[in-house]
């Protein structure tokens, strides 16, 4: 039960009942209230500076999660860059040089993107900066694989042109698959068996019975087959592309025509003794982007070194061609 209040009036000398208005009830509480708003907001004030609410909490673990994430994505690139950057330096330097092709330029693999900013919507957060550095190093990886990756298909073009250029280039003896055949004088200048006088003989002559077998020397095309009574006498032309050429000389007979693909080792016609010959062998060229070069080093496929040295010896000697 509430106290009653009483006071002294001084006028009448007694004590009279303390009567408080609705007007003065109001004001109190009304001023209780605003102390109680005033106090509670200071409260709030400086909870919400100095105390996390339990959404904000949340919110900053999975910001804190975010940031993590970001930073090993970032580590994780730069272990893909240490490893596109050994196989940049392979393909530079391995690859293209084996295949005699150009490096990439440093500038073309380094290029990054031009023009608008692509990161603009990333600006205005708190972590700005780590997501527009981690976007852009993003790019600049996926751009470098692109041009690693067209670079490799460029280097497979490459060892399928290479596989093709080394089946083509003359690389055997042209009649026999299997030791030393019978040489009977080598490329340079020899003693002409007609003319008796020192001649550039621009070949090399085997000598084998009328019959024996004749091999293409390389992959290629058959680009000549011609019966003559006179110079080479019966003889065959292959192209073999990338420059290279080869002629086959004095045959007695052909087994191949005009036009035909042959693959190195392939039987293309048989010795013989025909055209300005004196004995059954077969007259054997290499012609390189027109030019007449010695076919003693391209015999490198069915020879062991020991062998290869010997038919150098051979084809050395100063003797009588046969042609």
């Amino acid at each position: 039960m509430p106290k009653t209040k009483y006071y002294f009036n001084t006028d009448s000398l007694k004590f009279e009942r303390v009567k408080i208005t609705f007007k003065k009830r109001f004001l109190r509480v009304m001023g209780w209230l605003s102390t109680a708003a005033v106090f509670g907001t200071i409260v709030l004030l400086l909870a919400y500076s100095f105390l996390d609410s339990p959404k904000e909490k949340q919110l900053k673990r999975e910001l804190s999660a975010v940031t993590l994430q970001y930073e090993l994505l970032q580590q994780r690139m730069d272990l893909a860059y240490a490893v596109l950057d050994d196989l940049q330096k392979r393909d530079d330097q391995v690859y293209r040089v084996i295949f005699e092709a150009e490096a990439i330029p440093e500038e073309v693999r380094q290029a990054g993107f031009g023009g608008v900013n692509r990161y603009r919507d990333l600006d205005n957060y708190d972590n700005s900066e780590l997501m527009t550095n981690t976007s852009r190093s993003m790019d600049k990886l996926y751009r470098r694989l692109y041009i690693q990756s067209k670079s490799y298909d460029e280097v497979f073009e490459l060892v399928k042109k290479k596989a093709e250029l080394l089946a083509s280039i003359p690389a055997i003896q042209p009649v026999t698959k299997s030791g030393i055949a019978r040489l009977a004088s080598g490329f340079g200048y020899r003693i002409h068996p007609i003319y008796k006088t020192h001649m550039m003989h621009e070949g090399i002559d085997f000598t084998s019975p009328i019959g024996t077998e004749i091999y293409s020397t390389g992959n290629g095309i058959v680009a000549k087959v011609e019966y003559n009574g006179r110079g080479y006498g019966n003889h065959i032309i292959i192209n073999h592309g990338y420059g290279y050429s080869t002629l086959y000389g004095h045959m007695s007979k052909f087994a191949v025509r005009p036009g035909q693909k042959i693959k190195r080792g392939d039987i293309i016609g048989y010795v013989g003794n025909t055209g300005s010959s004196t004995g059954p062998h077969v007259h054997y060229e290499v012609i390189k982007n027109g030019k007449k070069i010695n076919p003693i080093n391209f015999f490198f496929n069915d020879l062991t070194a020991e062998e290869y040295e010997k038919i150098r010896e051979q084809a050395s000697q100063s003797n009588q061609s046969f042609d």
